[in-house]
């Protein structure tokens, strides 16, 4: 068994008969008093965040996970459906545990799965997906000195709010973790 002094972020936990990730730690060392380690843990079944303070050296319990590629084939129904890039087997993914990360993958992008043993526990996306914008009013040139934004809708069905110079057919960077616009991609 390991204890707190392993503790990673993105690390997996069992932690009150539910499976947890770290999503942040940190070691706190007071001056009076024995050391401990202050935690966010997410659910990984129901996404609550909870925080927790574990004693320094307490004994925690790992769980062994493992990742591999798959591309995002399709969504059908309720489930988004992806394949082994090695085998080509199938696995679907339920639209809960895909969250909102649905609209930053496009048919045939790769992502990373994370399982224990056969059970898939959560989905690794790229921290960057650049999508193109379907609809949005037309650009203006010169449009770059102010800070106004209008909205546009892209090919995934994601509505953002983007600079004045975005046109229709542009391709651009989206930050998947705040789902907001990061810069205009050149084609």
């Amino acid at each position: 068994m390991s204890t707190t002094a392993d503790i990673k972020n993105g690390s997996i936990i069992s932690f009150k008969n539910a499976r947890m990730k770290i999503v942040e730690f940190q070691h706190v060392k007071p001056g009076k008093g024995p050391a401990f380690v202050r935690t966010k843990l997410k659910n990984i079944e129901t996404g609550k965040i909870i925080d927790h303070t574990f004693n320094s050296g307490a004994k925690i319990e790992f769980i062994r996970v493992t990742s591999k590629k798959y591309q995002y084939l399709y969504q059908d129904g309720d489930s988004y459906v992806f394949m082994d890039n090695i085998t080509f087997e199938q696995v679907n993914v339920s639209s809960e545990l895909m969250g909102s990360d649905h609209f930053y993958i496009k048919e045939g992008d790769n992502i990373e799965l994370l399982f224990d043993n056969e059970e898939i526990i959560n989905l690794s996306i790229a921290p960057k997906a650049i999508l193109k914008v379907i609809q949005t009013d037309p650009g203006h040139k010169g449009n770059t000195a102010t800070n106004a934004q209008k909205p546009a809708k892209l090919e995934t069905g994601l509505e953002i709010n983007v600079p004045l110079f975005i046109n229709e057919g542009d391709l651009i960077k989206i930050d998947t973790k705040t789902g907001s616009y990061t810069e205009r991609v050149k084609q």
